[in-house]
């Protein structure tokens, strides 16, 4: 055989079992423990009739106005829409929640404390909803 087919096929195989046994890999159950520790900031929007939320708006202009905000302290951050009740036949609890996960609490309200009349001011472009913010640890 010619030595460069070889050299490919070599490549090939090693390339094939490295990316099988990544597939199989156990799942890393520590992952989860990652996030113990961090502060957990939730902007609920209680749903009630005649209330109105913009979720396009909410995910490409406010949440990532926050976020840059938040510098290096912000982790991640989750947007969800509220689609039902817990309890079925019961109406929406929220229309929707922005979390930001960040390490540490005083560098949230920091970063938050200078821009929160622009924060504020933002509400009016995708809701006419009142938020309600939870700030809490995560545990597990």
């Amino acid at each position: 055989m010619n030595f460069k087919l070889i050299t490919l096929l070599v490549v090939l195989t090693a390339s094939v079992a490295a990316f099988g046994q990544e597939k199989h890999k156990p799942k890393d159950h520590n992952s989860a423990v990652a996030e113990k520790g961090l502060i957990k900031i939730s902007v609920m929007y209680p749903f009630a009739e005649g209330k109105t939320f913009n979720m396009e708006y909410y995910e490409t202009k406010h949440m990532p106005m926050v976020a840059g905000y938040l510098g290096s302290n912000l982790v991640k951050y989750t947007i969800e829409k509220g689609i039902a009740s817990g309890i079925p036949n019961q109406p929406l609890p929220y229309m929707a929640i922005g979390t930001f996960y960040v390490k540490n609490l005083e560098e949230y309200q920091a970063a938050v404390a200078p821009n929160r009349d622009a924060i504020r001011a933002d509400f009016a472009n995708y809701t006419n909803i009142a938020p309600i913010i939870l700030v809490s640890e995560v545990v597990k």
